[in-house]
């Protein structure tokens, strides 16, 4: 009986460690309140973007929707003076179309769309296994896409300077379309 109990604190430390891990900060916006790894393998406090607006894409190599990292690019050379960070989150969970090694992943982004906005390393956006960032953002019912699970490549999650996540925008809106680029220029505003 004593194994058990000591057995279940040592699973229940493990869990709370692990979900400690993956949280940065209680005390920033809860979309910001998260650790990453970047591409490199370094962890990324996601509070390291309060103040400024986010933009969250979860990207893949090799998806008709690929070519929105030129998009993306644009945006980020755009707008990032005025305040915007656009953050690629890859994720190989539609299609198999982020096969790539993290190594493999930087090398294509830099070299065929000259990417210099932050990218993450890859994760799961969907289902139990999730990231805690994409669980958070999916919680929430979020116009104009809505709340559930992530559909496809390139959707993309605009959070303000505050941390609220504003805007859920489906892979299908470039990121050059009028509805995005308002989007950012108004929370930019704020």
């Amino acid at each position: 009986m004593r194994s058990k109990t000591l057995l279940a604190g040592i699973v229940a430390m493990a869990l709370f460690s692990v979900g400690m891990a993956e949280e940065a900060s209680k005390d920033s916006p809860p979309a910001l309140a998260f650790s990453m790894k970047s591409l490199e393998g370094e962890n990324v406090d996601l509070s390291k973007y309060e103040g400024k607006v986010v933009l969250f894409v979860n990207v893949a190599s090799n998806c008709g929707y690929t070519k929105q990292y030129s998009g993306l690019q644009k945006l980020h050379q755009t707008h990032a003076e005025k305040g915007l960070a656009v953050v690629g989150v890859p994720c190989n969970q539609f299609g198999g179309q982020e096969p790539g090694t993290s190594k493999e992943i930087k090398q294509f982004c830099s070299s065929k769309y000259n990417v210099t906005f932050d990218m993450l390393d890859k994760v799961n956006v969907n289902g139990g296994d999730a990231c805690g960032l994409y669980k958070y953002l999916t919680g929430l019912d979020t116009k104009p896409a809505g709340k559930g699970a992530i559909k496809w490549n390139f959707e993309k999650f605009l959070v303000d300077r505050k941390g609220n996540v504003v805007g859920r925008f489906g892979s299908g809106v470039d990121p050059s379309s009028p509805e995005l680029v308002q989007a950012i220029e108004k929370a930019l505003a704020n």
